[in-house]
């Protein structure tokens, strides 16, 4: 009878142990799904922000400019630096300016106030979460 409850306690103590293990691996696999879901939101927040800009800017490694310049690697570089691109008056004036993150949100909040007589038609970000999402964003893009 010792024996017999030896077994039982056994096959208890394994399936406790497996369904420990399984709770566990549960827990772990839930944690990266939020992880996951969370870096997603805030990428697909940063990516709908730029919307603003789609129709003038690309922003990919190599893509041609449209109306605007292409964006890619614009965080840290020189203002009215990217090749190819026919700068108005106003931004080569500026050249030599680095666009840091301070240059950036005065510009993407009032483009006008920062660059006076540009053709920039954009009116700017008004939201203080909007900036920093775009700035965060074009970080990731260079």
């Amino acid at each position: 009878m010792r024996k017999e409850l030896l077994k039982i306690k056994t096959r208890k103590s394994l399936n406790n142990t497996l369904g420990g293990r399984a709770f566990i691996l549960f827990i772990f696999t839930l944690l990266i799904c939020v992880v996951i879901f969370m870096l997603h939101s805030v990428a697909t927040a940063n990516d709908k922000i730029f919307n603003k800009c789609k129709a003038c800017h690309n922003i990919e490694e190599g893509a041609k400019h449209k109306l605007g310049p292409n964006l890619w690697g614009v965080y840290g570089r020189d203002i009215a630096s990217a090749e190819g691109y026919k700068y108005s008056k106003a931004f080569l004036d500026r050249q030599g300016i680095e666009w840091t993150e301070d240059n950036l949100r005065a510009w993407l909040k009032n483009p006008r106030s920062f660059i006076p007589k540009s053709k920039m038609i954009f009116n700017g970000l008004k939201k203080k979460q909007d900036l920093d999402n775009m700035i965060e964003y074009l970080k990731t893009k260079s």
